[in-house]
């Protein structure tokens, strides 16, 4: 990336044809570093022609094929809806041939942070007691009981961060079996099992389609001193299941507070990768230098989570060129071709149409933005594609097919085991976690003084010309590491959390 004359527009390779305003640009401006004269009025981030582009030529946006003229266009050209058309990119399929191992740090080496360490010997960056809903039947009750437990009362526990509802829409009108039930006990099984949650109450109402008991059995959890079940059939009704949550909680929240922080290698990080609201600034400069914190994480022997398939189309070439084996390679293509299949006929983005807040900031269709979403996995080796919610047993960098619904996917990986979120912005986004702390980072600046009570980093800088994407790759890093030792983001401060737990409401509702 370099600035070009006057800072107006930025060029991303010398074999674009389009570049992008750094900041709103009036028509009849001369951008004299790209010897063109603006031809309309050009919002921030938006792409502009920088040569003729014939109708059907290919628009390039850093070196890469992001659609094709939609009509002849004349240098100084809004390259936007009206000029670029949607069409599938087709590449060659070269399982691993870019594959190169991980160079690690040597153990001895490895930065740590303070975690909380579980008996099982994962890790926790906080120390929650969750209240979890079988269902929507049980929400009320579910909120009620972890509405008890304000901050004057968790005073007396200074070592617990939070009692968190995780509750949930559906659960009764649901399949019986299949897909939609198995993804809810998964992510509710997974929920418990992280290593945020030091102890869980499980409540339901006791007739609905997530049976409380086959639940418990098929995700493998036996009710004990940290895992308390409720049943508000059995317990006397709505009041009195309050009462009696009340009760179980209190007496986990002694024994979670015996839990303290420990030194740990950072190692243990898994961190979730998200993006909500993108704009055109996104690939440029937060998900790039994210994904550069993300392989200074990986070298430390961490993981990083990539979801969200649906903004992979157009990059499944590159992708696979960097697998670990022939299978995952597979798997990645199997993913993709799920994903087409589940959304065919509709209008998502898998499709070519992006959402409108990514529209509206200059991202044109499903293959720019894919072009930016996945560098906030960095460069490191594919290892393995899981399934939805499933548990995240590979290290360094890994993919999870879940959907680009920010609170389902981040469940989702939450449920896996991730133990950390980084999500970048750049329309905005107010999502976060007490369970599930989230670092968000803007990729320009004036959303992040818009949003600066929402909004943590603020990787506009590199557009700002100061500060280039390793010093802001290092600055994430560090912040991740600090958010993990139990530094607060702005999320958690402001108390989000308590709806912003999703779960993929795939198949039937009865």
């Amino acid at each position: 990336m370099k600035k070009t004359a006057l800072d107006l527009v930025i060029r991303l390779d010398a074999a674009d044809n389009t570049v992008l305003a750094r900041k709103a640009i009036a028509a009849g401006t001369v951008i004299a570093g790209e010897g063109i004269t603006v031809t309309e009025d050009i919002p921030l981030g938006h792409k502009i022609a920088t040569t003729y582009i014939a109708r059907g030529e290919p628009v390039l946006k850093c070196d890469t094929v992001i659609g094709y003229a939609a009509r002849n266009v004349e240098p100084g050209t809004h390259m936007h809806n009206d000029t670029i058309r949607f069409d599938a990119v087709t590449e060659k399929l070269e399982f691993c041939r870019d594959y190169r191992p991980v160079e690690l740090v040597p153990a001895a080496e490895r930065r740590t942070f303070m975690g909380y360490v579980r008996p099982d010997g994962q890790v926790g960056t906080r120390n929650c007691i969750a209240i979890i809903a079988c269902s929507n039947c049980a929400a009320t009750v579910v909120r009620r009981i972890a509405d008890h437990f304000t901050k004057d009362v968790l005073t007396a526990y200074p070592h617990v961060d939070a009692v968190v509802p995780l509750i949930t829409s559906t659960g009764c009108g649901i399949e019986k079996s299949g897909i939609p039930l198995t993804y809810m006990r998964r992510v509710l099984g997974g929920a418990v099992k992280n290593p945020n949650i030091a102890g869980a109450v499980i409540c339901a109402l006791g007739c609905e389609n997530n049976n409380i008991d086959a639940f418990l059995d098929e995700v493998g959890l036996t009710p004990g001193p940290m895992l308390r079940r409720l049943v508000i059939q059995e317990d006397g009704g709505s009041r009195k299941s309050v009462e009696k949550g009340i009760a179980l909680a209190e007496e986990m929240l002694a024994a979670a507070n015996g839990f303290t922080r420990q030194r740990v290698p950072v190692s243990h990080l898994k961190v979730g990768l998200e993006c909500g609201g993108s704009d055109a600034f996104s690939g440029v400069s937060a998900n790039p230098a994210l994904g550069r914190a993300m392989d200074l994480l990986i070298r430390q022997g961490g993981t990083a989570i990539l979801t969200e398939p649906t903004e992979f189309v157009g990059i499944e070439a590159a992708m696979v060129r960097r697998v670990k084996n022939p299978q995952v390679a597979q798997a990645f293509m199997d993913m993709m071709d799920w994903g087409r299949a589940y959304c065919r006929g509709t209008d998502s983005q898998i499709n070519g149409k992006v959402t409108p807040g990514n529209n509206a900031g200059g991202i044109t269709n499903v293959l720019e933005k894919a072009l930016g979403s996945t560098r906030k996995a960095g460069s490191t080796p594919l290892n393995a594609v899981i399934e939805y919610a499933a548990p995240i047993r590979e290290t360094g960098f890994v993919i999870m097919s879940a959907p680009s619904y920010d609170p389902v996917s981040a469940a989702a990986m939450f449920a896996g085991g991730a133990n950390l979120c980084a999500f970048t912005t750049g329309r905005g986004s107010c999502y976060g976690g007490q369970h599930f702390p989230t670092l968000k980072i803007s990729s320009n600046t004036d959303r992040y003084e818009i949003q600066e009570d929402d909004i943590d980093l603020n990787a506009g800088a590199i557009i700002d010309g100061d500060k280039t994407l390793e010093e802001m790759g290092e600055e994430i890093f560090e912040a991740l590491i600090a958010v993990a030792s139990g530094e607060r983001t702005k999320s958690e401060l402001f108390g989000m959390g308590s709806d912003e737990f999703v779960i993929w409401n795939i198949g039937t509702t009865a």
